[in-house]
This record gives C-alpha cells, structure tokens and sequence, in this order.
C-alpha cells in the first residue's frame, strides 16, 4: 500500500515538473534572445509571407530570405503602388524591377534599377526609401540586430502557432537606443518630427523549438497615437517565416540588366 502511495506520489510529482519545465523559456533577457535566434538562422534561408496594415491600408509580400554574418540577401513580391513589385537586396544594395508601363523612362529599356532612399534619380526620390524599407523589413538578422540594441523583454511563455510549438516573447524597443537604425515605416525625419513623444515600440517574436524566427510582429500603434491619430487605427507588421533549411540561391540581376536613371 505504501509502495502503491509513494509511486502516485512520484507520478504527480513528475507530471508537475514537467508541466514546468513545459512553460520554462530559452532566453530571459533580450541580448541573449537575439544573439541565440541569430547563431541559429546564421546561413541558412527560409520562406516569408509580410502583412502590413496601417489604418485601411493592407500591403502583402512574399519571398525568401538567407542569412549571412555578411548581410541577409532576400528576394520578394510586394503589392507596393497597386501592382506587384520584385525586389532583392543582395550586400545591402536594393534592386526594383520595374514595372513594364514604366521601362520607357529607364534607358535602354532595362528591367532592373538600384534603389536608394538618398538616391538623386526621380525613382528614389519619390519612391525609394519606401522601397528601401520593404525590403529590409523581412531581414529577420536586422530585426533581431534591434532587438539586441534596443530591447527589454517584457514577458514570455509557450503557445501554438499555425499548430507548432513556439515560445512567445514580448519585448519593447526603444526607440532612441536605435541610433538611426530605425524599425521599417519610419524614418529619422518623421521620428525627428514627433519631438520625442514616441518611445518604445511593442515587438513580439516566436522561435521556433530550434531558436528560429517563426513569426515577428513590430506594432506601429504607438507612432500613429504620437502623430495624433485616434488610438483605436492599428498598425503593425507581421512576417511569418518557414521551411528554416530551404535551399535559396539569391543573386544581383545580372548587370547587363540594370538601368540607372539620371537625376534630375
């Protein structure tokens, strides 16, 4: 009888424990967060989806990612102006494909512009560091990069996402701490404009049971309040990443097929 109690004893011990060690998380600062995500994606590529919302406006991209100590290199398609836009940033350069109804402006006719948010050409000027930012929003290396230089961890845990397993991390960053390095829809004109009522900035980040990004969602809600729009208008974006593993051989358009555009 004693051997029978002590055994059940045992068993509901045991199925404690383990519910414990189920809700225990892997980092418990946000240095240590970013710096382990970061050695676990470190050369290797995966697919992402991006929504972005902002008020009634929504914009969707999709494409894949590589990682690398030496710069993340992507490709994507976005609904960007209405209609899709490829782009790929490969060492750091953005590259747009330009729509065929607007090759005539490009000389030559060529498919391919690089895009910079400083550039002098009409292109970037208008539309470059909107481009700029898409791109470089689906790094999850930069993300993790401002997570490490910016961030306080606020809470986390374990939940389900699309049915995996995922530990749950909130953090907020800070916005000043950044140092230019800004989350993507925001420039250092408009956060200079808001005379320093905007702060921090809520990020949510799930890894999966490896340490990779499954999905990171930066909420923009606090700079809309800042700019005095109602507090109810969301905005955020959320990019889902999958397939951790996937083979991406992502390269420059050839340079054959790269146009520039002259300023003025």
């Amino acid at each position: 009888m004693r051997r029978t109690a002590l055994s059940t004893v045992v068993l509901v011990l045991g199925a404690l424990l383990g519910a414990c060690d189920s809700e225990t998380v892997s980092f418990t600062d946000a240095r240590a967060l970013a710096d382990g995500a970061t050695s676990a994606i470190d050369s290797k590529a995966a697919k992402f989806t991006t929504d972005v919302t902002a008020g009634t406006m929504r914009s969707k991209s999709q494409g894949q990612a590589r990682v690398a100590g030496t710069g993340t290199a992507l490709t994507m398609t976005t609904d960007f102006l209405g209609e899709p836009l490829e782009l790929r940033l490969v060492g750091k350069i953005v590259f747009a494909k330009v729509p065929e109804t607007a090759r005539e402006d490009i000389p030559g006719g060529k498919p391919w512009v690089k895009v910079s948010p400083d550039g002098a050409d009409p292109f970037s000027q208008v539309a470059g560091g909107s481009i700029d930012q898409l791109a470089k929003q689906n790094d999850p290396g930069r993300a993790l990069d401002q997570v490490r230089k910016a961030g306080t961890l606020t809470g986390s845990g374990h939940s389900e996402l699309d049915g995996v397993s995922a530990e749950h991390y909130r953090l907020d960053v800070d916005i000043a701490a950044l140092n230019g390095d800004l989350p993507a829809g925001l420039s250092a004109e408009a956060v200079g404009e808001l005379h320093g009522k905007l702060g921090k900035i809520p990020m949510e980040v799930w890894l999966d049971d490896a340490h990779r990004p499954l999905q990171i969602v930066l909420d923009l809600a606090p700079v809309l309040a800042a700019s005095g729009v109602p507090d109810s208008a969301m905005a955020r974006i959320v990019t889902r990443y999958s397939e951790w593993g996937t083979q991406a051989d992502i390269q420059a358009p050839p340079p054959e097929e790269i146009g520039e555009i002259s300023a003025g």
